[in-house]
């Protein structure tokens, strides 16, 4: 994959990423069932100051990319070159240095944050083992606080004596507290109120701005996606199946699993001649993924063609790409015979929920 719009040198690039969960040994003495591939492929890249979404349904590989990235998992191939750097292979002593430029906020607010220990503690922790001296980690404590719109007073309080929306700030103080440059947010407002979302991806923004952070936001929700990203990468069974820029993604859908994606999303406008698609089928298992096109056993359009070959990267667009033998020029929508005119639903936040009918 080619990345000819991207800068000479991104913060972040990944090329070919593949892991693997591999089971034990019986110890009855059978052999071991065999490797799943749960990402396949994947080539993103990330640029300063930047967001790059990453999006697609339960069980497609995005939160083990996440982790791949962070080294939380061990890469089976592939490279991920961070700052010129390639960490795909170092060995956990040479990881050390580089762990405070790239930190994670996760899912759930609650289970990340240990309820032994009050903000104060929590916030300086990762300071402490940096080794910074008394002084300057009570000053950035101090300052943390204020980045995140978090009340002084808090910094004595615990976890079970914040709200949800303040323990995730308090989460995002953390990430930030080594001053990173990059920090990947997997699913990190899935868990909150939709009026306590829309607070926590304004403050990413805001602290974006200032800070010149970039993220790795990894979500299934396509209306949380268009609101916070540059650009936009969909991962189906374990690949990219089309990358681009926001704009370019959400109005002009190459693959046709970001069509049925797209579709599925509920808005408080009616659309002319809008209609919702509805996949046939259940998700592949990634230990028996089919041949050619991943996505062919659920995809209108199937031609011979999709089972023979794996589709791929084809440019449809300035800096936008999809892997699609029919990239740009099918409309599933008009195919499929379930499709069905959608009807405006005021008040819902856009969801990939729906695009299936699992």
């Amino acid at each position: 994959m080619t990345y000819a719009d991207a800068d000479a040198a991104p913060l972040l690039r990944v090329d070919g990423l593949v892991v693997e969960y591999r089971h034990r040994r019986s110890p009855w003495g059978r052999a071991a069932a065999p490797a799943i591939r749960a990402v396949d492929g994947v080539s993103l890249y990330v640029g300063a100051n930047e967001t790059l979404g990453l999006v697609g349904e339960s069980g497609c590989g995005k939160s083990t990319v996440a982790k791949a990235l962070l080294r939380l998992l061990d890469p089976v191939a592939g490279s991920i070159v961070f700052r010129g750097l390639d960490i795909a292979r170092l060995p956990q002593s040479a990881l050390r240095p580089l762990r405070p430029r790239i930190q994670i906020v996760f899912q759930d607010p609650s289970g990340s944050l240990n309820f032994r220990m009050s903000a104060r503690r929590i916030l300086a922790e990762p300071m402490r083992i940096a080794g910074w001296d008394a002084g300057r980690i009570a000053a950035r404590t101090g300052a943390l606080m204020d980045v995140v719109g978090l009340q002084p007073e808090l910094l004595d309080a615990y976890p079970h004596q914040l709200s949800g929306g303040q323990k995730q700030r308090l989460v995002v103080a953390r990430a930030l507290a080594l001053e990173p440059a990059l920090v990947v947010c997997d699913e990190p407002v899935s868990a909150l109120d939709v009026s306590i979302q829309a607070q926590i991806l304004n403050l990413l923004k805001d602290i974006q701005d200032r800070l010149g952070v970039s993220y790795l936001f990894v979500s299934h929700d396509l209306g949380v996606i268009r609101q916070v990203a540059h650009r936009v990468a969909v991962m189906y069974l374990g690949r990219i199946v089309e990358e681009g820029p926001t704009a370019a993604l959400f109005t002009r859908p190459a693959h046709p699993y970001t069509q049925a994606l797209l579709s599925a999303i509920p808005s408080v406008r009616a659309v002319a001649g809008r209609r919702r698609v509805i996949l046939q089928g259940d998700l592949p298992s990634p230990a028996a993924p089919p041949s050619g096109c991943g996505f062919r056993t659920r995809c209108p359009a199937v031609a011979t063609l999709c089972a023979q070959a794996v589709p791929p990267m084809a440019e449809v667009g300035a800096g936008h790409r999809a892997s699609c033998h029919f990239a740009g020029r099918i409309d599933i929508a008009a195919l499929n015979p379930d499709a069905r005119a959608a009807h405006a639903a005021p008040g819902l936040a856009g969801s990939t929920q729906g695009a299936q009918p699992s």
